[in-house]
């Protein structure tokens, strides 16, 4: 099982860290054969769940992090090393990359992913909120 990995830079916030992101896949993807794949991503009454389709790979092909409320998930699908004429050519090969802004915060400890029939698919706990008791005079 990948293991989601948090990292935590508290000099950047998370606005510079999206911009510089961005700025960064558009230039790769316009400059580079960086992909990103198919993904949904939907919440359970106590967690967010990532799927991503990422069929042909093997858990060591790919890592999944997590830094500042964004998920980033990225990797190479190999190359099959023989020369071909394809005639139609869809599956993507090559480095990808895909990064999510979750909507609310988790629990990052309890986070886990599994690789299973061509899908990760990343659980991220949703933190439970803080309350705070205020006392009130009688």
């Amino acid at each position: 099982m990948p293991a989601v990995i948090r990292k935590t830079e508290t000099t950047i916030n998370l606005a510079e860290r999206r911009r510089d992101l961005i700025h960064a896949l558009s230039w790769q993807v316009v400059h580079s054969t960086l992909w990103s794949p198919p993904t949904d991503v939907y919440e359970t009454q106590d967690e967010y769940v990532v799927r991503v389709e990422l069929a042909g790979m093997s858990e060591s092909d790919f890592e999944v992090l997590y830094e500042n409320g964004l998920l980033v998930i990225n990797g190479a699908r190999p190359d099959v090393p023989q020369r071909r004429a394809y005639h139609q050519m869809e599956i993507r090969t090559g480095k990808f990359s895909t990064a999510l802004s979750l909507p609310g915060p988790i629990n990052v400890d309890h986070a886990r992913a599994e690789y299973t029939d061509g899908f990760l698919v990343v659980t991220l706990p949703k933190a439970a909120p803080n309350l705070t008791r205020i006392n009130t005079k009688e």
